[in-house]
């Protein structure tokens, strides 16, 4: 599986007086995403930190095409774009129930070995799931 959508409603609290989504909240956006899409997967970030394995992002990039408002229906549209090796990188786009596109991201992520704290080369288990 080499791409994944998730939905959710825009809260409150994640806009400012305008009702506008404050631009740091889409990078949490993209982390639900990517969260989802492992879980799709049949795989939890739990389960990999369990297994001593993290994910820091190491790069991130977002382009904001339209603004998002109290309310609004979201989806975050997650695509793998390469096996992943040492790093895992994602593309995304953020649309509304218009289907218009609201945010163009990025983010690449290495695999982290949580004892020593070094970078390790993806799960066969992940590898497994998306060929």
């Amino acid at each position: 599986m080499r791409q994944n959508s998730f939905s959710f409603r825009v809260r409150y609290g994640e806009t400012d007086q305008m009702g506008v989504v404050y631009h740091g909240n889409y990078a949490q956006y993209l982390e639900m995403g990517r969260v989802e899409w492992l879980r799709a997967l049949g795989i939890s970030y739990r389960s990999m930190e369990e297994n001593g394995i993290m994910l820091p992002v190491i790069s991130l990039q977002l382009e904001y095409k339209k603004s998002a408002y109290y309310d609004d229906l979201l989806t975050v549209e997650t695509r793998l774009v390469k096996t992943p090796t040492v790093k895992i990188e994602f593309d995304y786009h953020i649309v509304n129930e218009k289907q218009e596109l609201l945010v163009k991201a990025n983010t690449v992520l290495a695999f982290m070995d949580m004892e020593t704290q070094r970078p390790t080369r993806c799960p066969d288990y992940i590898l497994e799931k998306i060929s």
